[in-house]
């Protein structure tokens, strides 16, 4: 197969099995979405989606975040890791926001990757998912996966997305992502993939990626 048509191949197959697309982070705005996105950093969605509830009871707006005191936003969002450094990230980025944005939540890729704590993932799932704009972000699970597939040469996390963004139609990015970590999650996981379970990988993987399969 080329990686054009191993591009088609899991288009067709991730169409198949994830027809719908809910965003994993739950949240009500660009700004909860933000702050959820921040703290996923090195965190399960599902742990985020248990504390962003307590977080956002306090305060789901710049305004109302910035009247917490850091320390008072780093024992909530504990259990989240890296608490020291993502509740000093908010409470800034929120003073950052009102005092440039009005509180607002900016809509491109420059003025989001200057806030603190936000780097090019988490802007690309805010632009992708709250701004409905084009981008490809790649987290581990996509990294991995495309790797695996033969679909970039795993070197960076850029340049999988430069080799993502190549391969698979733009209009199809914002799904797209959300497809492929979705089938990561299922299909095969970081730890313990199963070879009968990952059959994309088994159809179009490299020798090497399928050797890994127990």
């Amino acid at each position: 197969m080329t990686k054009k048509e191993k591009a088609l191949y899991v288009v067709k197959e991730l169409e198949r099995l994830y027809p719908e697309t809910p965003v994993p982070l739950d949240h009500s705005d660009s700004y909860t979405l933000l702050i959820a996105v921040l703290l996923s950093a090195q965190c399960t969605d599902k742990r985020v989606n248990l504390i962003t509830p307590i977080l956002f009871k306090r305060a789901k707006t710049p305004f109302d975040m910035v009247k917490l005191t850091v320390d008072e936003i780093r024992e909530i969002i504990r259990p989240c890791g890296l608490s020291p450094r993502k509740s000093q990230a908010i409470f800034t980025l929120s003073e950052m926001l009102i005092e440039k944005y009005e509180g607002e939540v900016p809509q491109s890729f420059e003025q989001l990757e200057e806030l603190p704590g936000v780097g090019h993932k988490t802007a690309s799932v805010v632009m992708a998912q709250a701004f409905n704009t084009p981008a490809f972000p790649v987290d581990t699970h996509i990294h991995r996966l495309l790797t695996r597939w033969g679909l970039t040469s795993g070197k960076n996390v850029v340049q999988t997305e430069k080799d993502a963004k190549r391969l698979f139609p733009e209009h199809l990015w914002n799904k797209l992502h959300l497809q492929i970590i979705f089938y990561g999650r299922e299909y095969s996981p970081a730890r313990s993939p199963k070879k009968e379970m990952d059959f994309i990988t088994l159809k179009i993987g490299t020798a090497k990626a399928i050797k890994t399969l127990t």
